[in-house]
């Protein structure tokens, strides 16, 4: 039985129609990566047959009218799930509560599994993902690194293929950051859209619950699911989520972003090819100063919000002593200091009046697009300096609630896939519709991968065609086992790929070529070849040659040599 490296809604709600497997067998998968990678400390409460078991006893008989029937998700556990203790990753906060968050609730009744509940930085307080006495949370591509949080085991749940999608949250950038570190997307809604009933608070004011996916329709189906007004969260908005539209002006910063961490040119060099895809998705460009975010941005740490924080977990920390973790402490208790004053909090929040007054104004109709993060450090690093770097990691992500924004987080991994990188468009809390379709457009504006298993091999005689093209080698790959290859009697001979139930995994190289080149090439396929879209192993795709079904039919059959 075949399972993908990654889950996506579509590829398990096809995989089910196909009967491919069945929702038991895909959680029996989940479970064994789960303990495959159990040293990642991705979970605090892990998947298991008797947490999910009646779940599944309990999906309804009518897929069709469930959008994610039997689609495994997890929750961070700062988010409450029915009869299950919620840590907010600290033990002796432990509660066990009688009903689920009212997002976890809408998505069970949508036909989907909670699997487990996922590790975090502690009470939701860090973008780093190592502050929890659960583990540090390994990044899915590079353990050294840190996997970023606060919502680090969700984030790094998706991108290791343990949930479709997972919730994580978002107080200033956890929804966010963790996504670029772990190449998935994250999406936060606006403040009030998604209820958060049910949720550990951090900052109340300002939390949002957020989805990880490893692309962008799935965010937007769990978008479309869990936003509404809920009449028991008092933070809830009813706010309309518009039709598609792209926005009329993209905003840069005028000033190159701060780049840091070892890696700070690799991150320098990735920005860079990101803004010249956004120039080129043909809307207008205008470039900014960051100023005004980056000091509405401090008001969350160094001002008396933050005495915020302070006020719901006070009682817990005075009462329990030692049981805090003790960065998350001394950041918690920062909101006692004497400077605190009801002064100080109302010039701060006049203060952030001005500046959301200001962005409303400027982003009218407008996105506006930072680096998610610009750079990461070990977790080595993290340890050593655990104030300072993680900061760092909030440089361009604290604005953002603050300023009742909405963003998505996406990859940009044009170069160097093993050192994640990403982008976040911002935009205003009744325009969410622009940052949706600008983020589609960007992804949209992506290179194309496309697979050849015949003369454009590397090192065979036609691989020039591709090179001539522009169009760059990146791996020898191989596809699901859904394949037949066929030496077709053509002048030359030709191999022919076609898809059937009784395939084999066949041997295939990866080039990466840009939408136009691939556009003159497609062009000059002749039958009965055709260019179609190839499932890989890991159950990602690509574009590539296939063969029309008649051509096969007086051709030998070379399955079994799985290459041409």
């Amino acid at each position: 039985m075949f399972f993908p490296k990654k889950f996506t809604v579509s590829y398990i709600k096809q995989a089910y129609q196909n009967g491919e497997f069945t929702p038991t067998e895909l959680i029996e998968e989940i479970i064994k990566r789960s303990e495959k990678y159990s040293e990642y400390n991705v979970w605090i409460v892990k998947p298991s047959m008797e947490l999910i078991k009646n779940y599944i006893a309990n999906l309804p008989e009518n897929a069709e009218d469930h959008p994610l029937w039997g689609i495994p998700f997890a929750i961070k556990d700062n988010i409450d799930l029915k009869d299950v203790p919620t840590t907010a990753a600290c033990p002796e906060f432990s509660y066990v509560p009688k009903k689920s968050a009212s997002v976890v609730q809408k998505l069970i009744n949508a036909g989907a599994i909670p699997i487990g509940k996922t590790n975090l930085d502690q009470f939701a307080t860090g973008l780093v993902g190592t502050r929890s006495p659960y583990g540090e949370v390994h990044n899915a591509h590079d353990e050294k690194m840190i996997s970023g949080g606060s919502s680090s085991g969700s984030a790094v749940a998706v991108a290791l293929g343990m949930a479709a999608f997972s919730l994580g949250t978002d107080t200033a950038g956890s929804g966010r950051v963790p996504a670029m570190l772990n190449t998935i997307v994250g999406y936060k809604p606006s403040l009030g859209a998604w209820s958060t009933d049910g949720v550990v608070p951090a900052c109340a004011s300002l939390d949002c619950v957020t989805v990880f996916a490893n692309n962008l329709e799935d965010t937007q189906i769990v978008n479309k699911i869990v936003r509404g007004f809920d009449e028991n969260c008092r933070w809830s908005k009813a706010i309309e989520l518009k039709g598609k539209k792209l926005p009329e002006k993209i905003y840069l910063p005028k000033d190159e972003p701060i780049f840091f961490g070892a890696y700070s040119d690799n991150y320098r060099t990735k920005w860079n090819n990101a803004a010249e895809r956004i120039k080129n998705l043909g809307i207008k460009i205008e470039y900014i100063d960051y100023d005004f975010f980056y000091t509405a941005a401090k008001i969350l740490y160094e001002g008396a919000y933050v005495a915020e924080r302070w006020l719901d977990l006070k009682e817990f920390v005075e009462k329990n002593p030692n049981k805090t973790f003790p960065v998350t402490e001394i950041i918690l208790r920062s909101g006692a200091k004497e400077s605190n004053t009801a002064a100080e909090l109302f010039k701060n929040l006049h203060d952030l009046q001005n500046y959301r007054h200001k962005a409303s104004i400027l982003l009218k109709n407008s996105v506006m697009i930072m680096p998610t993060a610009g750079g990461s450090f070990t977790r080595d690093e993290v340890r050593e300096n655990p104030i300072e770097t993680n900061s760092m990691m909030g440089l361009y992500t604290n604005h953002c609630n603050l300023l009742n924004l909405s963003a998505i987080a996406i990859p940009e991994n044009s170069t160097d896939k093993n050192l994640p990188f990403g982008i976040t468009i911002f935009g205003l809390s009744d325009s969410e519709n622009l940052v949706i379709e600008a983020a589609d457009k960007f992804l949209d504006s992506e290179y194309i991968e496309f697979a050849v298993c015949g003369l454009h091999k590397k090192g065979y005689p036609l691989e020039y065609q591709l090179s001539e093209l522009g169009a760059e080698f990146l791996r020898h790959d191989a596809t699901a086992k859904k394949y037949k290859l066929f030496k077709l009697n053509t002048s030359p001979v030709k191999p022919g790929l076609i898809k059937s139930g009784g395939g084999e995994s066949i041997e295939v190289d990866i080039y990466r070529i840009s939408k136009k080149s691939f556009g003159i090439f497609s062009g000059s396929v002749l039958e009965p070849l055709v260019i179609g879209t190839v499932e890989l192993a890991d159950g990602s795709k690509a574009k590539g040659f296939l063969c029309e079904q008649y051509a096969v039919q007086n051709s030998e059959e070379i399955t079994d040599k799985k290459k041409f």
